[in-house]
């Protein structure tokens, strides 16, 4: 049996796709960390929702963020070139998903706090870490290039997962957590 562990990166350093060592502390890996701990978040709430059309939409989003890392660990990769496995329409559908759930939620007329509930604050969980991979994003585009759909990807998705979060409330029946009150 093969061993987890290589021994490589005891010295700070991993490897990119491709080949190249770089060091840890690298924007791209900060980066595509982020990315892959978004992913983790967003395994929990797949494990914590009881429908399943949700879960089959958040599994899709995990594939779309193991693509999106994989395009972040890749420095040949060119920002003008197409992501195989994410479109424009995969930013549509996202926009769809929040517009379905904004139907049927009142009107937002106060900031929430995350809260109320442990499955709201999970949706918090990821909406936060989606912001700062976006923000990771923007940097890695700024320094190195990296394809905009990623970032606009990652933008739309963190308004999911705040809509999602009231979504949650609502369905548990649970109040929102209004600021200043």
């Amino acid at each position: 049996m093969a061993k987890i562990y290589t021994k490589t990166g005891d010295k700070g350093k991993t490897g990119l796709i491709g080949g190249k060592r770089v060091s840890k502390g690298e924007m791209r890996i900060e980066a595509y960390g982020t990315v892959d701990e978004l992913n983790a978040w967003i395994g929990l709430l797949r494990d914590t929702t009881e429908q399943e059309e949700r879960k089959v939409f958040l599994k899709d989003v995990q594939d779309k963020l193991f693509t999106i890392g994989a395009e972040m660990a890749n420095e040949t990769k060119l920002a003008d070139e197409p992501i195989l496995n994410l479109t424009e329409e995969d930013v549509d559908v996202v926009e769809n998903k929040i517009d379905e759930m904004n139907l049927h939620l009142k009107d937002l007329r106060h900031f929430i706090l995350p809260g109320g509930h442990v499955l709201v604050s999970y949706t918090h969980l990821a909406r936060t870490v989606c912001r700062r991979a976006e923000r990771c994003a923007i940097r890695l585009h700024d320094e190195e290039g990296l394809n905009f759909l990623i970032i606009k990807y990652l933008n739309r998705l963190s308004d999911y997962f705040f809509v999602l979060g009231r979504q949650v409330a609502k369905e548990l029946g649970v109040e929102e957590v209004k600021w200043g009150s």
